[in-house]
């Protein structure tokens, strides 16, 4: 029985690596996607673009606004002499905010009084605008301390000390990059597996696969293996990209992450064969592989918080193997988590993954009847 397993197994790394497109895809995509979700999805803000309309003479708030000319996170764009300038600057998106800073700006603060100074800010991309403004009160709270400081207000401001557990600098990278491992080893995966027995429908070959002296488990074995061997190569791989390239800290433990990606992969392979058994043809294949990748990666947690969705919806997220892997990884690469504290994440993937492996065999038999 190993033997015939082997031989299939043999066969279909046969097949995937002669097919120039199979090499391709398996090859060229992964390390595409790796670079651009490295570099270009991010969430951080570098260069904010800022208007100043400034109607106060005193030296106030030419020190407030020197704090935001010395930052690195802002750009000012444009000084504007009249408030009719500010609609056209933020409808165009030459600025994505205008800061606008009041005739007695200066005189209020040394009278002790409070001087409210205007954010207007471009509200239509609302994860930036938040971010932005975020930024936008660390100035004025280290301006506000200072002043308080120096010109011996009756008090001091209260200082906010911000201290960020396991990701002390806040880079998205960090968050982003150990999600990759997860999204692309599932791709991968549904790929291979996804296709296989559909391909060997289109090119004939499966009947001759039925004559053999081969049972249902071992062809079903077969077909399961190679998805596991390639995600796994895949995974390491973005692994060892994440650790040496993106310099992402690995802190946790090497073999809870190879426990939680081994039930991944079960899980992402038995869901692949389901697709490869329903499908008659591979465009049939790739169109299942579709519509269950795209509502996978959205109720993943990949870059929305399942917290924030609707309650309905946070329901449907624990029938989703991601879910749990990118708790997984995040956590090993990040939080140092080991077997004891990652328990409730391996017990629902091997459920699923027992699942549909079961699904598939059932599936697998039901069309070589």
């Amino acid at each position: 029985m190993p033997g015939r397993i082997w031989a299939l197994v043999i066969k279909e790394f046969l097949a995937l690596l002669r097919d120039k497109k199979s090499r391709f895809v398996l090859i060229v995509p992964p390390v595409l996607q790796l670079l651009v979700f490295g570099y270009a999805a991010t969430f951080d803000l570098r260069h904010i673009p800022y208007g100043v309309y400034n109607q106060d003479p005193g030296f106030a708030s030419q020190e407030l606004l020197g704090r935001f000319r010395g930052s690195a996170t802002f750009r000012q764009v444009a000084t504007i002499e009249n408030a009719g300038q500010i609609a056209p600057l933020i409808d165009n998106e030459k600025a994505l905010l205008v800061l606008r800073i009041g005739p007695s700006f200066t005189r209020d603060l040394l009278l002790h009084r409070p001087a409210p100074v205007q954010v207007i800010i471009d509200g239509r991309n609302s994860n930036s605008a938040t971010l932005a403004l975020n930024d936008v009160n660390s100035v004025f709270l280290s301006f506000d301390t200072h002043w308080a400081a120096e010109h011996r207000w009756g008090k001091t401001p209260a200082q906010l000390v911000i201290r960020p557990w396991f990701n002390p600098n806040l880079l998205s990278r960090w968050f982003i990059v150990p999600g990759i491992v997860a999204l692309l080893s599932l791709v991968v995966t549904l790929l291979v597996t996804g296709l296989s027995v559909a391909r060997e429908r289109e090119q004939g070959t499966f009947d001759q696969l039925l004559v053999t002296p081969m049972r249902p488990v071992e062809i079903l074995l077969g077909k399961a293996l190679p998805g596991l061997i390639i995600g796994g190569l895949e995974g390491i791989f973005i692994v060892l990209a994440a650790i040496f390239w993106f310099r992402v800290p690995f802190i946790g433990s090497v073999p809870a992450l190879a426990a939680g990606m081994t039930l991944f992969l079960l899980a992402a392979i038995g869901i692949g064969l389901m697709i490869s058994s329903l499908a008659v043809t591979q465009q049939q294949g790739l169109l299942g592989i579709f519509l269950f990748l795209v509502p996978a990666i959205i109720l993943s947690g990949f870059a929305t918080p399942i917290a924030n969705m609707p309650p309905l919806v946070q329901d449907l997220t624990y029938l989703n193997p991601m879910r749990y892997f990118l708790v997984i990884v995040r956590g090993v690469f990040l939080e140092g988590d080991g077997f004891r504290a990652l328990g409730p994440q391996y017990w629902p993937l091997a459920l699923i993954a027992l699942s549909s492996m079961s699904a598939a065999a059932r599936l697998f038999r039901h069309r070589m009847r």
